[in-house]
């Protein structure tokens, strides 16, 4: 009763005249309010935990927080809540967990110039490609994982696994590339040999496209393969077990899929890259 009538008395009066203290009727307040509160907590634990499963638990509180604005009954909850409600139900995002940095390859004295410059924003598909690799443990041995993106949506175009580091993996991701490769006009990557060797290059001479490399032992220069690989190293490689060569084929290439279809990029303005191709220009 005495909620109800609030916007027209005073609680003061109210409870003077029901002759009730003002104490309870204070305790039964906070305390309607406090399970009220408890109860939208629950209701908003099996979102979160429903979008922290469905991403692989790669989604911290940012991203977390725009998928709830997404449900049927949007929600509008600080990044603070979310990650209160996380640490409750011991949800931890695969990018809370410190990272290995890989020893880096040695590189080569080659005349080629890094004619990329730096310039990592491309406003249309194909124009810059580039391209790094990284080890993977498959059973008791390394193997290692190609990845060609498009700088222009930050999109996984290529990818290929392999026993050893060499010219041969590089040129089955570029085999894997779907788009139409004359249309690409720059490939660039840092200095390693599996790069700038002769089967890559008559590879990019037979669809006319320009060669970029990296200044000698400057990773900046690769900056978006390096940021998509640390990606890749926290949502899929690290902690991961695979048993053979072709289970680590299958997984990367379910991961690919879901990267590019699936996974919302904060670059993107939390859209996916498929999303995003399909904007009017």
């Amino acid at each position: 009763m005495i909620r109800n009538n609030v916007h027209k008395y005073s609680v003061s009066a109210m409870c003077d005249v029901l002759n009730l203290p003002k104490s309870t009727y204070y305790y039964h307040a906070i305390e309607s309010n406090t399970c009220a509160k408890k109860a939208e907590d629950q209701e908003l634990s099996k979102e979160i935990m429903r979008i922290s499963k469905e991403s692989h638990n790669n989604y911290g509180t940012r991203k977390i927080k725009k998928e709830l604005t997404k449900i049927s009954e949007p929600k509008q909850v600080s990044r603070r809540r979310i990650g209160r409600l996380m640490n409750e139900m011991g949800l931890v995002s695969n990018y809370t967990v410190a990272q290995f940095k890989p020893r880096q390859s040695t590189c080569n004295e080659a005349p080629v110039k890094n004619e990329l410059q730096r310039q990592f924003t491309q406003e249309a598909p194909l124009v810059v490609i580039v391209s790094d690799l990284t080890y993977v443990r498959v059973g008791k041995k390394w193997h290692y994982v190609c990845l060609f993106v498009d700088l222009f949506i930050r999109e996984i175009i290529g990818h290929s696994v392999g026993a050893n580091k060499m010219a041969e993996l590089v040129y089955q991701a570029i085999s894997s590339i779907q788009a139409n490769l004359n249309d690409v006009k720059m490939f660039h990557t840092d200095r390693g040999k599996e790069f700038d060797n002769k089967l890559i290059s008559e590879a990019l001479e037979t669809f006319g496209i320009k060669r970029s490399l990296s200044m000698k032992g400057c990773p900046y220069d690769n900056a978006i393969a390096e940021a998509t690989f640390k990606v890749f190293k926290t949502e899929f490689a690290n902690g991961a077990h695979f048993s053979s060569l072709e289970q680590l084929a299958l997984e990367l290439h379910d991961y690919v899929h879901w990267f590019n279809n699936i996974r919302i990029h904060g670059t993107l303005d939390y859209l996916t890259p498929a999303e995003f191709k399909q904007q009017p220009l």
